[in-house]
């Protein structure tokens, strides 16, 4: 049978190994005695936590990934949009996260929604479609901003997705391929002007040697010749015409 300095002993190693608390390499813990915070967050590795007098609260020093869900955004040109995104802060205090907000998780989250949404209310949809590193770079010192004295660092914020309406995604694509048809248009316009500048040119250097238009021509035949279901239909040139005149006159002279 147990006596009772034995019993008061069991209870005592008990007490001592239920307060051994550990604590991971990224994990620090917020200690309250008597609730008073302790000067200096505990950790990383084994603490004594010694409740009820203490009470540990522990905090994560990891990037936290947060998603931003689907934000209904009505921009400066009053198009309807839904845009989500995601967050990238770690927490650098570990005793101002604690203090200072409630729960800093959803206060981030929270603040995440709600400047997303002022922000992007603020640009037209080209910009908010063309400019997104410049819209998440004011979205990330925004939130930071606001976050800092809560100990919490936001590294990092991206839009991922711009749900556009149906009638709206038409328009974009309509828009798109007018702009597409107007630069073919206008890369055709200038290579007919080129060429025609080139024409001009080549029909000057021609011009000065008579041969060189035959030679042209007799080369254009042969370039449709390549065609075998082509026809061709050859004009006798009046050069050759004009030498048969010249040797029935020397003959006539002649006789």
């Amino acid at each position: 049978m147990m006596t009772f300095p034995a019993i008061i002993i069991g209870f005592f190693v008990l007490y001592l190994l239920n307060s051994i608390k550990i604590l991971r390499e990224y994990e620090r813990g917020v200690i309250f005695r008597l609730g008073r915070v302790l000067h200096k967050a505990k950790g990383p590795g084994l603490i004594f936590v010694f409740a009820p007098i203490d009470r540990i609260v522990r905090v994560s020093l990891r990037i936290i990934v947060m998603d931003i869900p689907p934000q209904d955004v009505i921009t400066k040109d009053n198009v309807s949009v839904k845009v989500n995104a995601v967050v990238y802060f770690r927490v650098m205090e570990p005793q101002r996260a604690v203090l200072e907000v409630q729960d800093y998780l959803f206060a981030t989250s929270q603040l995440a929604q709600t400047t997303l949404r002022s922000v992007l209310g603020e640009v037209e949809l080209d910009e908010l479609l063309s400019s997104r590193e410049k819209l998440n770079m004011q979205l990330q010192e925004i939130i930071d901003k606001h976050t800092d004295p809560w100990g919490i660092k936001v590294q990092l914020v991206e839009m991922k997705h711009v749900d556009l309406p149906e009638n709206m995604v038409r328009a974009i694509a309509k828009q798109a391929e007018a702009e597409r048809e107007r630069r073919a248009k206008v890369i055709h316009a200038k290579g007919e002007y080129e060429a025609s500048e080139n024409l001009t040119k080549a029909a000057d250097v021609i011009s000065t040697n008579p041969q060189a238009l035959q030679l042209r021509f007799l080369g254009t035949l042969t370039d449709i010749a390549a065609e075998k279901n082509s026809t061709i239909v050859f004009p006798l040139p009046l050069e050759i015409l004009n030498a048969f005149k010249h040797i029935t006159k020397d003959k006539k002279e002649n006789e």
